[in-house]
């Protein structure tokens, strides 16, 4: 439920509707604009008697919300959020790409993707310490040990570090990491999302290989009301009929979302096609669908990566893709001034 106040409504009456409404067990997401000031009522609010409230004089408007998510939708905050890092935006206008190998090696590979990648301009740098891999015999990343490369890849660099959390038990070893990272495969595991909930580090939800954007939305849901509202959506192909692609890139998923939620919302292209030269027009496409930033597999070697080579830039490619991102972003600015 939304309750839309009429300008200039005195505090004292506002405070006094306020404390009636938490008697009902009720809790309130506030948001004010230059002109409005609007609640939206999260809990049962079925209880809720909607004539009882729009009789009230400091009321302008009553509205039933259908979704069920409540914290993530854009009704309940109109505005959108903007996610800063350690100084670095993403949302409500600020665009961010992350970049980096799909999973940490040595390092060296570590140190030399991380100083390339901030050269050419991208915000935050990812690497993957635990891999979830369909097969068992795959290579699963170093663990503690990929852990300790990225934040030393990070202090080579000074960009902030994005990388997978797969486990409530791993949580303590993330303690110095700049963003979580909620993958595909963990998108519905809720427990997971509890304990991240729980947390003040930012976190970066990929959309499941098959599932919906209200799931997706959902399972935001789940960590906001946790208490951390500092969520990222990204969208990292879906799973379809076809199969020339990795996944198939559902761009129509960036305006919807935005339609839908306040929350920013990212495109991985890497993982969507699979397929190296496909990333460089996707990408593009992303940030004129109105994405807020890209993540990007970038390895110094991809023929030798030990996991995702065929959809990793090189160092150089990743450089020529960056100059032709800011142009377009620059000129979807330009294009909506």
């Amino acid at each position: 439920m939304i309750i839309i106040f009429k300008e200039n409504a005195p505090e004292k009456e506002l405070g006094a509707l306020r404390e009636e409404i938490k008697s009902l067990g009720l809790e309130i997401h506030e948001s004010v604009g230059e002109k409005t000031r609007l609640w939206g009522l999260v809990g049962d609010t079925s209880r809720v008697d909607m004539d009882w409230l729009s009789a009230r004089q400091i009321v302008d408007e009553v509205k039933r919300v259908q979704e069920p998510y409540k914290k993530a939708n854009r009704k309940f905050h109109p505005k959108d959020t903007v996610v800063d890092i350690h100084g670095k935006k993403i949302g409500g206008g600020h665009f961010q790409v992350i970049a980096g190998p799909c999973s940490i090696e040595s390092e060296e590979q570590m140190n030399s993707v991380a100083k390339s990648v901030a050269k050419s301009g991208a915000g935050f740098l990812r690497g993957g310490a635990f891999k979830p891999r369909t097969s068992p015999y795959a290579f699963q990343g170093l663990h503690n040990e990929g852990l300790k490369l990225l934040l030393e890849a990070k202090k080579a660099c000074g960009l902030p570090v994005v990388t997978e959390l797969m486990s409530v038990q791993h949580i303590d070893l993330f303690q110095n990491v700049d963003v979580i990272q909620i993958g595909a495969r963990n998108m519905q595991n809720f427990e997971l999302l509890k304990e991240v909930g729980k947390l003040k580090t930012p976190v970066l939800l990929k959309r499941g290989l098959a599932n919906t954007l209200e799931e997706l939305l959902m399972s935001a849901e789940y960590i906001m009301a946790g208490g951390n509202e500092n969520v990222i959506l990204c969208e990292r192909g879906i799973r379809t009929f076809e199969t020339s692609t990795r996944n198939t890139l559902d761009l129509s998923a960036i305006p919807m979302l935005k339609s839908k939620t306040h929350l920013p919302v990212i495109v991985d292209p890497s993982h969507a096609c699979g397929i190296r030269w496909m990333v460089e027009p996707m990408a593009l496409a992303a940030v004129a669908a109105g994405a807020d930033g890209l993540m990007i597999e970038v390895h110094n070697d991809p023929e030798k990566a030990l996991c995702d080579g065929p959809q990793s830039l090189t160092p150089e490619m990743f450089e020529q893709l960056m100059g032709k991102v800011q142009s377009m972003v620059q000129f979807m600015k330009n294009l909506s001034a």
